[in-house]
């Protein structure tokens, strides 16, 4: 992109552009004019600490917005909020139901976009891997400095011009927990605002804490205005052609542009809580995790807490929100995507959820498969995507029987639907935004500043054929080796089409902060912090071969988790395998179950699959990580091809 570097020269030669905003300065752009220039619509200016402030009139003389909103968070705000976006067409309301919005976005803006998105580093082996020579690499995407500047400067000078910007103060984790960060959103969508006061703790109280420690994580979004200036929708602005999402991980800053939809836009959650997260975690000595975190208590009130890694739409709301078959279990919710775990002064890892409610998958939820996340969504909560009801409710797959009868369907781009049509009612990324607290089964501990600890860690993706139910890692690096090796089945939550199997290392594979070699051998290193969980890879969605699912799953996954937690009290109720410790025979209780379960078939490991397995995780690795990657990790692929071959 040379003619944007040349641009990007001459605007940062003006010393006005927005790659300054890390710095906190006053020039003779006149940026440091308490928002002078343009008229505050909402919000005290003077509640905005001068690092704040410095970010704010940074972004408005870049964007030039016709007002400023600075959010507080109240509830009187939101109902503003809500009546902005009803009379912009964005949403639509869902009278069936208590305080309930649908948006339906532009059809071109309706996933993560993976291959837009960038992390800038002054070398790009601080962002990847270098991969083999010929390779295409795919564990993110590296932008420079000069190129990033360049991309910023062809994008949002004049972004905001008619609209309005909105600062939003946001808290990744309970307000003044030693374990949570808080950032600044800068956004021209009202429906960003909305979602973002549930997803996060946002508004006055966040600018109180951050006048006790000014340290913030900055964040600005644009939905953007496509090149010609026609904007296709106007209920939802977006500019899919020119949609880039960027990170400065050393100036913990993210810029994105283009979409307003989930990750893209509501920037606390994938670009903060994990790709910025995990960097701040590596200077900081912690882990930042794609992981549900939840609690068990089992017949004799023994409680322990859990967390799991698994791909985007691969089943983590379902496991956080489990409602057990087992007898006198008990399963609370933490979180259901991200865990922030840190160790304490014992050396015990501790862990909070830094969101403040559940950006779910919709299709597939329903009061068979998830009866708590049902309970959970029909109150103050904001649908994307999904189709909506003649009786003024919602509709996605799999809410047929409890669909009444003679209602009308409408799709989610707003047209009549039937069955017979062929086509998905609603989109299979479409999203249920909803507050965490309201959940039936929210843990009692789930806002505590200090954190739960964590007993055991779950790896685990769609592996239709060749893995088991479930197996243990031997020890720490082992369990590092399982996570470096998951593989998954393609899901709609990105832009891959089609089931293939996909390597996603420790569900991060999108998210990535920084080098993934580096990432490894960080992980590695928390042995010596402190006191380890135990690490389990568990697999739902094993077929036979008649293609049907081996094991119901569900309410019927407390029975791994039952053994789960026998394993973390040393019971000795588990036999050796190539590929880790599994159930012994007999072990893993299926006492009652109303399926009949081949075990043998189920804890089968087929040596031709598993010799597959290996030579693609080899490839993978030696392709995509080579010499970054930790010798132990290699050391651990050579056990398992030794082991394997004894098959």
């Amino acid at each position: 992109m040379p003619e944007l570097i040349e641009q990007s020269k001459i605007i940062s030669a003006n010393g006005c552009g927005l790659p300054q905003l890390h710095k906190q300065r006053q020039d003779n752009c006149g940026l440091y004019s308490h928002i002078r220039g343009i008229p505050t619509s909402y919000g005290d200016a003077s509640s905005l600490t001068a690092g704040v402030r410095s970010f704010v009139e940074e972004a408005v003389a870049l964007c030039q917005p016709d007002q400023v909103h600075i959010c507080d968070g109240s509830e009187q705000e939101n109902k503003m909020l809500i009546k902005s976006l009803l009379e912009s067409g964005t949403i639509v309301p869902l009278p069936k139901y208590d305080n309930c919005w649908l948006a339906r976005t532009n059809p071109g803006d309706v996933a993560r976009v993976e291959s837009k998105t960038f992390i800038c580093t002054e070398e790009r082996s601080e962002t990847i891997p270098t991969p083999k020579d010929g390779v295409k690499g795919t564990l993110g995407n590296w932008i420079s400095p000069v190129d990033m500047e360049a991309a910023i400067q062809a994008r949002f000078p004049g972004c905001m011009k008619g609209r309005t910007m909105y600062v939003v103060p946001f808290s990744m984790g309970p307000v003044g927990s030693p374990l949570s960060k808080i950032g600044i959103e800068v956004t021209d969508s009202a429906y960003v605002v909305a979602s973002m006061r549930i997803m996060t703790r946002m508004g006055a109280a966040v600018l109180q804490q951050l006048a006790k420690k000014e340290e913030f994580v900055r964040a600005l979004h644009c939905v953007g205005t496509p090149a010609n200036g026609v904007v296709e929708m106007p209920s939802w602005p977006c500019d899919p052609e020119r949609t880039i999402i960027l990170h400065k991980p050393a100036e913990n800053l993210i810029v994105s542009y283009g979409s307003g939809y989930g990750g893209n836009s509501l920037l606390g959650k994938k670009c903060f809580a994990l790709r910025i997260g995990s960097t701040i975690a590596k200077r900081e000595g912690w882990l930042a995790e794609h992981m549900l975190i939840l609690g068990i208590t089992n017949p004799k009130g023994v409680k322990k807490y859990i967390t799991a890694a698994f791909p985007s739409a691969c089943g983590k709301t379902n496991l956080a929100m489990l409602n057990p078959s087992l007898a006198n279990y008990k399963v609370e919710c933490v979180g259901d995507d991200i865990a922030w775990m840190k160790f304490d002064s014992q050396g015990v890892l501790r862990a909070i959820n830094p969101e403040n409610g559940f950006f779910g998958v919709a299709p597939g939820t329903s009061v068979e498969t998830n009866p708590i996340a049902m309970s959970t969504v029909f109150k103050d909560t904001i649908f994307t995507n999904v189709a909506s009801t003649s009786d003024g409710g919602v509709y996605w797959e799999g809410m047929e029987s409890s669909l009444a009868p003679n209602v009308q369907i409408t799709d989610w781009l707003g047209k009549p639907w039937s069955k017979e049509s062929g086509k998905p009612a609603a989109h299979p990324n479409s999203r249920f935004c909803t507050p965490a607290a309201q959940c039936p089964i929210i843990d009692s501990a789930w806002e505590d500043p200090a954190g739960v600890p964590i007993s055991a860690m779950l790896f685990g993706g769609r592996r239709p054929a060749g893995v088991p139910l479930i197996y243990q890692a031997r020890d720490w690096t082992h369990g590092v080796f399982i996570g470096a090796a998951m593989r998954s089945e393609a899901t709609a939550a990105a832009e891959h089409k089609g089931k293939v199997i996909m390597h996603d290392p420790f569900a991060m594979r999108p998210f990535f902060g920084y080098n993934f070699g580096h990432y490894v051998a960080h992980w590695l290193s928390m042995e010596k912090r402190g006191q380890v969980p135990k690490i389990f890879h568990v697999n739902w969605f094993r077929k036979s071969d008649e293609g049907k699912f081996m094991w119901p799953g569900y309410g019927e996954n407390s029975r791994v988790l039952e053994w789960i937690l026998r394993r973390v009290s040393e019971e000795p109720c588990y036999e050796n395998s190539a590929i880790g410790l599994i159930p012994a025979d007999g072990e893993l209780n299926v006492a009652g179950m109303k399926e009949k379960i081949d075990m043998k078939q189920l804890f089968s490991l087929p040596k031709d699959f598993w010799t597959q397995e290996v030579k693609d995780i080899r490839t993978y690795f030696e392709s995509q990580v080579g010499a970054d990657l930790p010798a132990s990790i290699y050391a651990e692929l050579e056990k398992l091809e030794k082991r394997v071959a004894d098959l």
